[in-house]
Parts: structure tokens; sequence; C-alpha cells
């Protein structure tokens, strides 16, 4: 009988640890990934501060801001690129800030277009080329996109616009000081480049 009674408090002590043993692993686990969730929300949330005021901010991953991202890239570049006044230093500079933005397609544009005699003509007649863009048609899937916008052309005499065209295709690369948006356009090509308007300017 006593022999009997030792045996069941054994299991039972058996049973209690083992019940014990599960309830702190459930635990354990339980803690980890609560601590886990809690860290992982913790780094997609940024305190910016305005003033002596800490605003909350929440980070995004570049999937989500890919279309944002990709726009204002390829208007930076043809910013870059077809902004010239006439100043031989600030083409200079704008272009080596363009070329960061494109692949080798861009630099062959741009040396068909100096061997020309294109911005030494620009520096001789004072022409000031402004760009205006209309639209950006960007497909994520197949990261391609095409450009539509306006050239202004002013000469001493006369006011020209111009439709422009151009597409591409969009490569992600890593981000740097001179690529802050962490993409390259490659197969740059001009699609349309046409006279739309031209005014006289009126002189007195």
């Amino acid at each position: 009988m006593v022999i009997k009674n030792l045996e069941n408090k054994i299991k039972l002590v058996g049973i209690i640890c083992s019940l014990f043993l599960i309830g702190c692993m459930v635990i354990s686990i339980s803690s980890i990934w609560t601590a886990r969730t809690m860290i992982t929300d913790a780094q997609q949330k940024v305190y910016v501060l305005d003033g002596n005021v800490p605003i909350l901010v929440n980070r995004t991953t570049m999937e989500e801001t890919l279309d944002v991202e990709a726009k204002s890239h390829v208007e930076m570049f043809h910013h870059f690129f077809f902004t010239l006044p006439p100043d031989d230093q600030y083409i200079k500079y704008t272009m080596e800030k363009a070329m960061y933005l494109v692949d080798e397609t861009g630099l062959a544009q741009y040396n068909t277009l100096k061997e020309k005699g294109f911005y030494s003509n620009i520096l001789g007649t004072s022409a000031v080329f402004s760009i205006y863009c209309d639209s950006i048609r960007f497909d994520k899937t197949n990261m391609e996109f095409t450009y539509y916008g306006r050239q202004r052309i002013e000469r001493r005499s006369n006011i020209l616009m111009r439709e422009l065209v151009t597409a591409g295709q969009l490569k992600r690369v890593p981000r740097t000081e001179n690529n802050p948006h962490g993409l390259l356009i490659v197969n740059w090509r001009t699609l349309l480049n046409k006279d739309i308007e031209q005014k006289t300017k009126t002189t007195y």
C-alpha cells in the first residue's frame, strides 16, 4: 500500500513538473515572439525633431514608394540634362550630376550633342533652355518609363517651345549621395523632339 502511494506521488510530481516545464516553454516562446514583434514595430517608426518637439513618422519600404521614387528620379535626370543656361561651368556641373542617374546611353547622347557643337552654340547665342515635365508614365512590372515634357528655348529674338518624349528602363542600384533614389536609367532614348510653337520677342 505504501509503495503504491509512493508511486502515485512520483507520477503526480512528474506530471506537475512536466506541466510546469511546458508552461515555462510557452511563456518563454511567447515572450520572445512579443519582443521581436515590438522591436520590428519600433524599427518602422522614426522620430523627427521639429524644433524641440518629436514627431512620429513611419518608415516605408522601397516597394511601397517605388512609383513615386521612380518618377522623381526620371524627372530629376531630365531637369539636369535639359536645363541649359549660357554658362559652360554650370552645364558641366549639371551634366556630371545627370550622368550619375543614367547609364552609357545618356553619356552617348551628351557626347553626340557636344561633337555637333550644341553646347558651344548655346554659349555663342546666349540661349536659355528650360524643361517642363507634363507627365511620366511608369510601368512598375517591367520597370519601364515614358517621359512627356516641353522644352522652352529662349534666344535673343524668339522663344521656341518643343515637345519632348523620351523612354527607357530603370534598374535598382545602391543608394548614394549622388543617386539618392537608388535607381539607374538604362536604354534611354528620345522618341520625339519637335517644334510646337515659336514666338518672336517684342523689341523696344
